[in-house]
């Protein structure tokens, strides 16, 4: 029987993901105190919560991570790549029901695709937002349809481009009256910055460090 190349880095993030006690404190600060763990705004009095699907695809090659582009017409973030996510509403029974409920709703991919890993740090946006990042392998076999009053499309990424350290980029900007930094990943004609950017180099201190 052949090997499964994915298996291996599937049990160390697993792994590594239940060794830690994930979601517990609440990321704020300055960009450059941690640059993955927090945007570039001042900080908020109320946080609203919020809920984004982590996808790991398992493809024959190798892991991929699946991503959004926003639609450019939308009032925020218009045009931006993110996780598939948003609001947690009243009756979501968690963090993880909301990311995958938003999920299905986004991009109708099936949640019994999905096998929850575990968790990241929270992530507090300049708009308001306490961020839940919920990290989830997703096996081959499902269909995908944008919701395109939302996503403009849908695309992967390779895992190991991600997690490469040398991609991680590391930008500063005057916002508000402040220098702020923050971390971009161009890959192709996709520019993979802020938000999106900081959790996934979260995610590989979480790996990795």
């Amino acid at each position: 029987m052949a090997s499964d190349p994915i298996r291996p880095i599937k049990e160390h993030i697993e792994t590594r993901l239940s060794i830690t006690d994930p979601g517990q404190r609440p990321l704020s600060g300055d960009l450059d105190v941690d640059p993955s763990m927090s945007s570039f705004a001042d900080d908020e009095p109320v946080l609203r919560p919020a809920a984004v699907l982590v996808p790991l695809v398992e493809r024959r090659n190798g892991l991929t991570v699946l991503l959004t582009q926003r639609a450019d017409h939308l009032s925020s973030h218009a045009g931006q790549v993110s996780f598939p996510g948003g609001r947690v509403e009243q009756h979501d029974e968690s963090h993880v029901e909301a990311a995958l409920r938003e999920t299905e709703e986004e991009i109708g991919l099936a949640r019994e695709f999905v096998s929850i890993s575990g968790m990241l740090d929270i992530y507090r946006t300049g708009t308001g937002y306490a961020v839940h990042p919920v990290v989830g392998f997703v096996r081959e076999g499902f269909d995908l349809v944008a919701d395109q009053s939302e996503v403009a499309e849908i695309f992967e990424v390779p895992f190991e481009f991600l997690m490469d350290p040398a991609n991680h980029q590391k930008r500063k900007t005057h916002w508000n009256g402040k220098d702020r930094t923050y971390y971009e990943m161009p890959y192709g004609n996709y520019y993979i910055w802020g938000a999106t950017a900081g959790m996934l180099v979260n995610l590989y201190r979480r790996l990795y460090t």
